[in-house]
């Protein structure tokens, strides 16, 4: 009797073990799908991932169905699976419900696409025959009216004899309906005729992007010549590199003969960006070049769509390309020979809920070496951990220190709006030097971005007599006013309630916005430029698919001229026209309860900075903080990023964080705050016994609360050379032990290895 070992699509450990009827016997192997039965009466689709002899001491189940004739899981993958669950402390199971599309792990989620095609009946493909036939329709104009435009369209009326002198085209009935402007009555009538008849096609959904046009690469620059050339000696010595060029030093030029080469190889290429938004401008520059050897996979195609692509890669003709977000690491590859990860420093590229918690540029680096490929890494703001990977020789450095045709970097000008307030001169969030800048780049005929890390009308609203702030009911946060649905909503949960025109606590009817989102600076900038063109970006105006297309087409083709938006405007986009950057509160950013606060505050500054005067004439950036005096913000002014990372990573050793220790957080989470509190000190208890002051905590996090659910979080500190495999079996074996208490029995425990 044969056995197969299973992974199922649920966080639990490990693979489940069923038997293989004998009429499956030839059916089953690696990587192909199964049905089985779990529990009492619910069903899985699962994977195979191992085949034996070997008869389980438990009582064991059948498997019901077989769903592939083919493995949709290659074995290179099922390794990189096995790694992430193991370093990011998850189980299998979860690495599968996040690398497989939904409509892949459903008995039938993914159904491929047909339309409906027509076609002239095979007795009357012959000139003769169609003579006849017309005749026959006689006095029916309308029907005699849809053969002859199908015949035209489908070249069947250049028969001579039995042969067409054209190649016939195929037409689906929606094309001749349209053509023909006829109803599906009338095609029907000249199916029952037997006339024409009907047939179903499979269709793919994927985007076609045209006929490849190498030709269409430009030509690189001396300075980029100089990159692509030490990038290339760099990989006969190093598995993984870090170009480091400034904003609009030209990377993606560099990327694209990379790509190139790596295509003259006969190597498939995975290009990682951090945002769907950045995918919009990308997309564009490669599909003038590679056509339909690229695809894109990201969360806003359909299940269908990424099953479809999923398949496609697994097909004998994949794609060579792909360009996606985090996810796209998962995709099965069959001869990946180039990983590039852009703007790596982005915290983006770290999955926080659900798990796995993993960070997309380590699993890229993972992904190349099991395929024994390159990565590249490309930013102009390197993540401290991977500039101190470069610096010590693990990763080789390329530099880019001079813009595009060497335009200057943007001049920034810092502004100190708690001055300006005490005097009473600024005008909301906007300081005079701002507004003058704006005007003056509006009438030259340029554009402008403004940049604020706060969606929303006002982060929260409060009661000017009591002092009320309405609360998130099941989160531990206060509620972001969006004035555009009249609504309260909570960021975390989604619990919305209509804004309030009384107080509930004093009955007091003067309930303000407090602070500044981008739906209030939107209707601000309105009143006092009341003729300017403005764009929102941010997750409320990005909620369909095609938005980002929207927006940043609008904003490139100049039918906007001002863009408001959060951090997904700070990333890698290239506007041609933008002459000036406002950065209206640098403060939201640097005062953050977190380690890494300074770290993407600088990042993001860098890089909103780098959206300026990126074509033709120097930009300008005004930066408005209340602490001007910040060496940071010096920093920033004098785009000087090797002072920023020596004074960081001295301050991170003295204190012992990233790159010289590794993080990991437990958390800790139960619907009563007296359980998850004393469970939280046991297991910093438990923990100690092994790890000593490397544990600290507990402690509350920033948000303690989400979803009804109390969470607390210990830390630990890991040295670099611990052994990391032996560590991680010490936490499992905690929780393991507390979880056998019946106080906990409803708790809830997970990890977040290396947090961003």
């Amino acid at each position: 009797m044969k056995f197969v070992d299973i992974i199922l699509p649920l966080p639990l450990d490990g693979v489940f073990t069923y038997s293989i009827p004998d009429h499956f016997f030839d059916e089953v192997r690696f990587g192909v799908r199964l049905v089985v039965p779990f529990g009492k009466s619910k069903t899985y689709v699962g994977i195979a991932v191992r085949i034996h002899e070997e008869e389980p001491n438990f009582k064991y189940k059948e498997v019901k169905a077989v769903l592939d004739q083919q493995p949709i899981l290659l074995e290179a993958q099922y390794t990189f699976w096995k790694w992430i669950a193991e370093y990011y402390m998850s189980s299998i199971g979860d690495v599968y419900k996040a690398a497989l599309p939904a409509a892949l792990k459903e008995e039938e989620g993914y159904r491929p696409r047909t339309e409906l095609y027509v076609s002239l009946a095979p007795n009357f493909r012959q000139e003769r025959a169609l003579e006849l036939v017309k005749s026959m329709l006689g006095r029916a104009e309308k029907q005699r009216k849809v053969l002859d435009c199908y015949l035209n369209m489908s070249h069947w009326s250049s028969l001579i004899g039995e042969t067409p002198s054209v190649p016939i085209t195929e037409i689906t009935r929606e094309e001749l309906m349209n053509e023909s402007h006829c109803t599906s009555y009338v095609i029907k009538a000249l199916i029952d005729r037997k006339v024409m008849m009907t047939y179903k096609k499979e269709v793919g959904r994927l985007n076609v992007g045209g006929q490849p046009h190498p030709e269409a690469v430009n030509p690189l620059n001396d300075a980029q010549q100089t990159a692509y050339n030490q990038v290339l000696f760099n990989f006969m010595k190093k598995d993984v590199v870090l170009l480091h060029g400034v904003t609009s030093s030209g990377k993606t030029e560099v990327y694209i003969h990379l790509i190139e080469q790596a295509l003259k190889e006969h190597k498939q290429v995975l290009y990682l960006l951090p945002e769907i938004a950045l995918t919009v401008q990308i997309t564009t520059r490669l599909q003038r070049v590679f056509g339909n050897r690229m695809a894109i996979y990201h969360s806003k195609y359909s299940d269908a769509e990424r099953a479809e692509l999923w398949l496609k890669q697994l097909s004998a003709s994949p794609y060579d390309i792909i360009l996606g977000a985090r996810s796209a690491v998962f995709l099965p590859f069959q001869r990946l020979g180039l990983v590039i990860v852009d703007e790596e420093h982005e915290t983006s590229y770290k999955q926080q809920d659900p798990a796995p918690r993993y960070h997309a540029r380590s699993a890229a680096i993972v992904l190349s070496r099991l395929a024994g490929a390159k990565t590249l890494l490309g930013t102009a703001t390197p993540s401290i951990e991977s500039y101190y990977n470069a610096q010590t020789g693990k990763y080789g450095l390329v530099e880019m220190k001079h813009r595009y045709r060497d335009i200057q970097l943007p001049e920034i000008q810092v502004v100190d709006i708690q001055d300006l307030q005490r005097r009473k001169l600024m005008n909301g969030p906007f300081s005079p030097l701002l507004l003058r800048s704006v005007r003056e780049a509006l009438q030259a005929g340029q554009q402008v971005i403004l940049f604020q890390n706060r969606r929303g009308f006002a982060p929260m609203i409060e009661c000017k007599v009591c002092g009320w702030v309405p609360r998130c009911v099941n989160c531990d946060v206060s509620l972001t006013m969006h004035r555009s649905t009249n609504q309260l909503t909570c960021h975390y949960c989604g619990y919305t309630y209509p804004i309030p025109q009384v107080c509930p606590n004093c009955g007091s009817t003067d309930l303000r916005g407090r602070g500044y989102g981008t739906e209030k600076i939107e209707d601000q900038i309105r009143d006092i430029f009341p003729d300017v063109r403005i764009a929102r970006m941010d997750l409320d105006t990005t909620r369909t698919r095609n938005a980002y297309e929207r927006i940043i087409e609008d904003f490139s083709s100049g039918k906007t001229n001002m863009l408001i938006g959060t951090q997904m405007i700070s990333k890698g986009l290239d506007f041609d026209k933008v002459s000036v950057v406002g950065i209206l509160n640098a403060d939201t950013m640097l005062n953050y309860p977190d380690f890494r606060a300074y770290e993407h505050a600088f990042m993001m500054m860098a890089q909103v900075s780098g959206r300026a005067g990126r074509k033709g004439k120097r930009g300008t950036v005004i930066l408005q903080t209340r602490s001007p005096q910040l060496p940071i913000i010096g920093q920033v002014v004098n785009h000087d990023y090797l002072s920023f990372y020596h004074g960081l990573v001295e301050e991170r050793q003295t204190f012992h964080y990233p790159p010289f220790y590794h993080l990991i957080y437990v958390y800790l989470k139960h619907r009563h705050d007296d359980v998850v509190e004393m469970a939280s000190k046991e297991m910093a208890n438990r923990l100690r016994q092994w790890f000593g002051n490397r544990v600290l905590g507990p402690d509350k996090p920033a948000v303690a609360k989400v979803m009804t659910m109390n969470i607390r979080k210990v830390m630990l500190k890991l040295e670099t050379g611990i052994q990391l495999k032996l560590a991680k079996q010490y936490l499992c074996k905690a929780q393991t032990d507390m979880l056998k208490d019946s106080r906990y029995g409803a708790l809830v425990v997970y990890y977040d290895v290396d947090p961003e």
